[in-house]
């Protein structure tokens, strides 16, 4: 972190609010060498922490600064290890609550934005939403006047953001974790007058771990994508030669696409049965169907949207 850097970051906290020519820059320090550090991230969440009023300009620019340092601060890019993801949950929760709604959205952009990250970070996001929504108390909310079991429209977009994000479970693929903690917010709220969107959501994310799968290499772990960072870093030359004298080479251009497939084959894991896949996820086993039944059963009634979700089901036989 520069000193001009550490000395704007310090009069803004001090004074509890931040213009847009102060955003300016801090963003140009920040930025200044293409990278932001662990240091200058502390610092952002130590301004966010005090401000009064948080505009647009800042929160773009929080966003950006923070997801940038977690994803592309160390290598491989676009990855969120262990100790990240433990990083920016205690920055968080450093008080036990999640201070402000562009703090969540951080978290969201990065799940979002990120090949892979830890199931924790996805949880953890999760949990401040159920929480809101059972206590009518948290960023997403007005200073709570609504109702504790009101699902809102931001916390709608939240969820479904989430629990389809790229960087989560699998892509667009949702787990036995999301599924329940839609059931106990639907369980929860079923007298309430939630968002319009909700009803979709609810529907949408059981039937998707129902009736999803997800592929076995889907998530390329941080310990593999290093590896095959490496790889390609130190055989980039060998490959670029080697292509180059098969282009040159009087063999037909299926012929070149094809050795070239078998010699590169295996360099990035199993490979993937994807109408098996498909086949076999879109069965409900004897063991989700148990699940199920146990949710729908479990309060006593089946309601609306259990209906809702059992037409879909059938529809999709």
């Amino acid at each position: 972190m520069t000193t001009h850097f550490k000395e704007l970051a310090q009069r803004v906290a001090a004074d509890g609010q931040v213009t847009a020519d102060e955003v300016l820059a801090l963003r140009r320090q920040g930025w200044g060498d293409g990278a932001i550090y662990q240091d200058e991230a502390e610092a952002l969440f130590a301004i966010n922490n005090v401000l009064k009023e948080r505009d647009s300009e800042w929160c773009d620019f929080f966003v950006e600064a923070i997801g940038e340092f977690v994803l592309n601060g160390t290598p491989p890019r676009l990855q969120c290890n262990d100790s990240e993801a433990q990083w920016l949950i205690a920055q968080v929760d450093h008080d036990g609550i999640v201070e402000s709604l562009v703090e969540l959205e951080t978290i969201v952009r990065i799940i979002e934005r990120a090949e892979n990250v830890p199931v924790r970070l996805k949880n953890y996001v999760l949990e401040q939403v159920e929480r809101e929504v059972l206590t009518g108390v948290g960023p997403t909310r007005c200073g709570g006047e609504l109702s504790a079991t009101h699902i809102s429209s931001a916390e709608c977009r939240i969820l479904r953001r989430v629990i389809f994000a790229s960087g989560g479970y699998g892509p667009a693929a949702v787990s036995r974790f999301d599924a329940e903690l839609l059931f106990r917010l639907k369980d929860a709220t079923l007298e309430d007058e939630n968002a319009p969107e909700w009803a979709d959501l609810f529907v949408d994310g059981v039937a998707n771990f129902l009736r999803g799968f997800t592929l076995d290499n889907a998530q390329l772990s941080h310990e593999r994508k290093l590896e095959l960072v490496k790889f390609v870093e130190s055989e980039s030359k060998g490959h670029a030669a080697f292509i180059a004298a098969m282009m040159q080479s009087r063999a037909g251009i299926g012929e070149r696409i094809g050795w070239a497939v078998e010699h590169l084959r295996g360099t990035d894991g199993p490979q993937n049965d994807y109408l098996g896949d498909l086949a076999a996820g879109d069965e409900v086993t004897d063991t989700e169907q148990s699940w199920v039944d146990a949710q729908i059963a479990g309060d006593g009634q089946v309601d609306d949207l259990e209906r809702r979700l059992i037409a879909r089901l059938l529809e999709e036989d």
